[in-house]
């Protein structure tokens, strides 16, 4: 079962994400949404509360929230993150998604996959592309033109380490129905869903 995260407790998504350290933190999914000096200065409590902010955790009857949680018999154990593009501040100014792309970075139509968190016992169990599935109605029913995601490119051989693959792999969007659209580095790509 895959809920949006507004109708998951806010225990439920700490469980998932205690494990996750990303970006050398308990990140909570906020990289993206930082500028460094706040990034540098923000300590783990404190983004773990910007979150739960931005999920509304526990309130079913909030008009946004910022991602999905996955369930399996019961137990919280996936995670991810999505919502406007224009949420993401880092994102939008990345020097490397955007050379080659006419287009306006502050749609706010045009929605972001940007994390994956599978509580370790879960992982390798096809949750995370369950998780990247889910993300396409989720952002179709809630008005997005547009989803994109920036996974990373793995090949049979040369296994992209987890702390890389939180962006989730070329594979499972292509699965999700997501076309590649650039590839602004050769392990990283910008895949696509139009509404």
């Amino acid at each position: 079962m895959i809920i949006p995260a507004n109708q998951a407790g806010w225990p439920d998504l700490q469980a998932v994400l205690r494990s996750a350290n990303c970006h050398g933190c308990r990140c909570y999914c906020q990289r993206f949404k930082s500028p460094g000096s706040d990034w540098k200065n923000v300590s783990d409590e404190e983004r773990a509360f910007r979150l739960q902010t931005q999920t509304s955790c526990g309130d079913p009857d909030a008009e946004t929230t910022s991602g999905l949680v996955a369930y399996r018999d019961g137990e919280a154990v996936g995670w991810v993150s999505v919502e406007p593009r224009t949420a993401f501040r880092a994102l939008r100014r990345s020097r490397v998604l955007w050379p080659g792309r006419d287009e306006d970075k502050d749609d706010a139509a045009v929605w972001a996959v940007t994390c994956f968190h599978i509580r370790p016992g879960h992982r390798r169990q096809g949750i995370a592309g369950e998780l990247a599935l889910a993300t396409v109605p989720f952002a179709r029913d809630r008005g997005a033109k547009a989803l994109e995601a920036y996974p990373m490119v793995t090949e049979p051989g040369d296994p992209v380490p987890w702390g890389e693959a939180h962006v989730g792999t070329r594979a499972m969007f292509q699965d999700a129905g997501f076309v590649e659209v650039s590839r602004p580095t050769p392990r990283r790509v910008v895949m696509r869903v139009d509404f």
